[in-house]
């Protein structure tokens, strides 16, 4: 989906998402001390926004401007400050080095998911943390929602692969279960590190 289909779907006067985190950042954030962080396809905002909660100091990007101006709505109610940037994610550049870049299901042809998996990893700072959350390609044939595409599906291992020269440690690279309405979604969830400084856990 370009620009112009995401602005459309966002033209529904309720939110696509829920207004809480993804429970896998959650998960693997809640309890890491804040530092500079940038979301990438963003969506309504719903992880910058909490992340900003926080104690982050967080940049976030989408090219859907649709989906920005729900985003900044939910910034004001919630009372935090986040820099929004409305831009594709495939072609552009961090302007500084980051300790978290952030990816959540963004589902895109395997040859931009790689541009998009170097371009986070090169915003890292020493220490700094890429979470990657999708849909896993099993989800396709044992899991519920997502894309019906398997074009835009991938596993950790596939993660993995794309970021093999990009000198990151994994530090988990899983499939997981993600209950919906009595069924399960299958996600995935991989977290690579830039070596440096140690980040607590």
């Amino acid at each position: 989906m370009d620009a112009a289909a995401w602005d459309a779907r966002y033209a529904d006067p309720d939110r696509l998402w829920p207004d809480t985190p993804s429970r896998w950042v959650h998960e693997v954030l809640a309890h890491r001390p804040p530092g500079r962080a940038l979301d990438l396809a963003c969506g309504e905002g719903r992880n910058a926004v909490w992340l900003a909660e926080q104690g982050w100091e967080v940049m976030a990007v989408d090219y859907s401007a649709a989906a920005l101006e729900r985003a900044a709505a939910a910034e004001i109610r919630r009372a935090v400050h986040v820099q929004w940037v409305h831009a594709d994610v495939t072609t552009w550049t961090p302007p500084r080095p980051v300790d978290l870049v952030l990816i959540a299901y963004l589902h895109i042809p395997a040859d931009e998911r790689r541009r998009v998996l170097h371009t986070a990893a090169s915003a890292l700072a020493p220490g700094g943390t890429l979470l990657v959350i999708g849909h896993d390609a099993a989800n396709l044939t044992r899991g519920v929602g997502g894309p019906r595409d398997a074009s835009v599906l991938y596993t950790a291992q596939d993660v993995v692969d794309d970021l093999a020269d990009a000198g990151l440690e994994l530090v988990r690279g899983v499939e997981v279960l993600r209950p919906v309405n009595g069924t399960d979604a299958v996600d995935v969830v991989v977290e690579l590190r830039r070596g440096g400084e140690e980040v607590p856990t």
